[in-house]
């Protein structure tokens, strides 16, 4: 599976074993097409992974999903989600017997109750790793209030036997400690950002100038479910059911063209010398913002190594969130973020407050703009432009913070393990990783 997703995983089983563990890997059987949009495939990821990984995979096939509308609508399990938890718990309980720890790499969300099984039958400890805040995230978008509370009552009741638990934000880590302080006075809850992967991105040597400045976004864009809450906001608003003040159109390309489009009427000379470049899968609404719009150029689903090289040759990489009211703070970091620093190309992160806005305050080459405000980023387009022109056509490169390295963040769930396992140290260390089912 390729994706945001994937990257704590690869990381862990690629670095834990610098620190002494060696990962014993479940997951799920690989998959020869896609299941949605957000799940896609990438195999070259697998090449990064250590020659002697072992890794199990749960039998196939998958099932077919049989959730009802009306199921979803109780906030009833899937018929994929019990599957999963019923397949790698079993797997996991028979390959893991003499595991020292479990890291559970919880996506999807359920992934937890696996976890626990698996440290209830083996009488081991467990570490929750979740890749976005579960029910305390605010784009995760229940039909009601009532809808919330169930989904924080399972989001509890899965980290309820946990022995420590992994937040891929700093907010998001607070926000499970503000939820349940008995949790927090009883394990620990750690922010550990994901990071990025040096190795990745190499040395090589960007583009050359050639008189044309390319935006470039990679990944998802959010276009159909920000026009759908905005639709439906007054609705939601009544049940309870979003997040007050949340916007989640500014997830996607629509405030950025209208941006460049802004640039371009100010400066008519920059008509075919500026693109935007957009790689992900795009839906039909997606396309529908950039019709008539020439300067646009779509690439499609790229494996990670193919993403990698469009970063690298931008001049622009474009960041956009979701956007939410003055005072409240975005409670996760777009693994994107991370990949944009290790591009070393500037940024214009359209951003809340929050986890990101703080990362990226004291990057050099980065802009800090408002998620819907098109007109400051029109502002920053124009100066960014100017800078490369004063650099001979392309600004340098600026070397990423250190801290974000992914072996760094590997280092930090480390020392966790080293706690949860107290005394049970020994000379060599096993730790079962439950990864998601693809």
């Amino acid at each position: 599976m390729g994706g945001a997703g994937v990257h704590r995983t690869l990381a862990s089983v690629r670095h834990l074993p610098e620190y002494g563990y060696a990962p014993i890997v479940v997951t799920g059987p690989a998959r020869q097409a896609a299941r949605n949009r957000w799940e896609p495939l990438d195999e070259g990821l697998a090449q990064g992974l250590p020659a002697d990984a072992t890794v199990h995979r749960v039998p196939a096939p998958e099932p077919v999903d049989a959730t009802s509308r009306l199921d979803r609508a109780l906030g009833r399990r899937s018929t994929l989600a019990s599957w999963w938890i019923d397949e790698s718990a079993r797997l996991a309980s028979a390959v893991g017997h003499d595991a020292d720890a479990i890291i559970t790499s919880c996506a999807p969300y359920e992934t937890a109750f696996a976890g626990a099984r698996v440290a209830r039958a083996l009488g081991r400890p467990w570490i929750a790793d979740l890749e976005d805040p579960w029910a305390l995230d605010e784009m995760r978008v229940p039909p009601s209030a009532v809808h919330r509370a169930v989904d924080l009552r399972n989001m509890r009741k899965g980290l309820a036997s946990a022995s420590a638990v992994v937040m891929a934000a700093p907010e998001a880590a607070e926000r499970v400690r503000r939820a349940w302080p008995e949790l927090a006075a009883r394990i620990s809850i750690a922010g550990i950002p994901i990071g990025y992967e040096p190795s990745a991105f190499g040395d090589d040597a960007a583009r050359a100038p050639d008189g044309v400045f390319r935006i470039v976004h990679t990944g998802s864009l959010h276009t159909d479910f920000g026009e759908h809450l905005r639709r439906t906001r007054l609705r939601r608003r009544l049940l309870g059911g979003s997040a007050p003040g949340l916007d989640v159109l500014t997830r996607s390309h629509v405030f950025i063209a209208e941006a460049i489009d802004r640039a371009i009427a100010a400066d008519p000379a920059l008509a075919g010398r500026i693109e935007l470049h957009l790689a992900g899968d795009m839906t039909e609404r997606d396309h529908a913002v950039i019709a008539g719009r020439p300067y646009v150029r779509t690439h499609g689903l790229l494996e990670h190594a193919e993403t990698v090289e469009l970063m690298r040759a931008a001049d622009l990489l474009f960041l956009p969130m979701h956007d939410l009211p003055p005072g409240a703070r975005a409670g996760l970091i777009p693994y994107k973020t991370y990949e944009y620093l290790a591009a070393r190309r500037p940024i214009l992160a359209a951003v809340p407050d929050g986890d990101v806005r703080d990362m990226l305050a004291d990057v050099a080459n980065a802009t800090l703009v408002p998620p819907a405000d098109a007109a400051a980023m029109a502002e920053a387009l124009r100066t960014r432009i100017a800078a490369a022109v004063a650099a001979g056509g392309r600004e340098p490169d600026v070397a990423p913070p250190e801290r974000y390295e992914c072996r760094q963040s590997v280092a930090r769930i480390a020392a966790l393990l080293d706690e949860v396992r107290g005394d049970r140290a020994d000379s060599e260390d096993r730790t079962f990783v439950a990864a998601n089912p693809s």
